[in-house]
């Protein structure tokens, strides 16, 4: 598909592990279009003045920026597509804020990465917006907040980075100097510590609850 026909997306996420695993995922689409990413409100703010944006990904926990800023300084610069919430967590007081502020949906980093995508699809073609069904499903798959996570050993942050990295089994274990079979052992101690079944989830699970940890080293 040629990228003028493509949605065009613009992440906002200031979890650069998040955000990156986040890109990899949606650039396997044909139908997707990754413009831009960045960190903070004001940056993405500047990426919408310079190029054609369909639809926005927004963390609205920004560090000490708060992303439910976003929505009405897009729309005083004339922003007209759609502005798809991406977090870890929200209040049920404050999703029902940002959608009353225009944002389409909110998705939980936590859900399966085909919720998104189709999320994506049907915000940019107008499916379900302002539906007083979709938002209700929406409000009570939200939690409080997001959930505290299992410390990671030493060797699961080592298999993690190779996980991120894109890595196979078979050349985590070379770099690391272990077996295979202790790669694969790992991995699912990884799956449980973060409650999926994929790597791609895991990618997306552990990016949002171990990122500190893993940028630490």
């Amino acid at each position: 598909m040629a990228v003028d026909d493509s949605i065009r997306i613009l992440l906002i996420d200031d979890h650069s592990l998040f955000r990156e695993a986040i890109a990899r995922l949606l650039a396997g689409q044909p139908d997707f279009h990754i413009v831009g990413e960045c960190s903070t409100v004001d940056e993405g703010i500047g990426i919408l003045k310079s190029a054609p944006v369909d639809i926005v990904l927004l963390d609205i926990n920004l560090g000490l920026q708060q992303g439910g800023a976003f929505p009405k300084l897009a729309r005083d610069e004339g922003f007209t597509g759609k502005i798809l919430v991406v977090t870890a967590g929200v209040s049920k007081l404050e999703a029902a804020r940002l959608l009353q502020r225009g944002c389409s949906r909110i998705i939980l980093k936590q859900d399966r990465p085909e919720l998104l995508i189709e999320a994506i699809r049907e915000s940019v073609a107008g499916a379900g917006e302002h539906d007083d069904a979709a938002v209700k499903v929406d409000l009570q798959r939200l939690s409080s907040g997001p959930p505290i996570p299992n410390p990671l050993t030493s060797r699961e942050r080592q298999v993690l980075r190779g996980v991120f990295g894109g890595l196979a089994n078979k050349e985590i274990a070379f770099n690391l100097a272990i077996s295979e079979p202790l790669v694969k052992s790992v991995i699912q101690q990884l799956f449980t510590k973060a409650g999926v079944r994929t790597r791609t989830q895991l990618v997306r699970i552990a990016a949002e609850r171990y990122w500190k940890e893993l940028e630490e080293e």
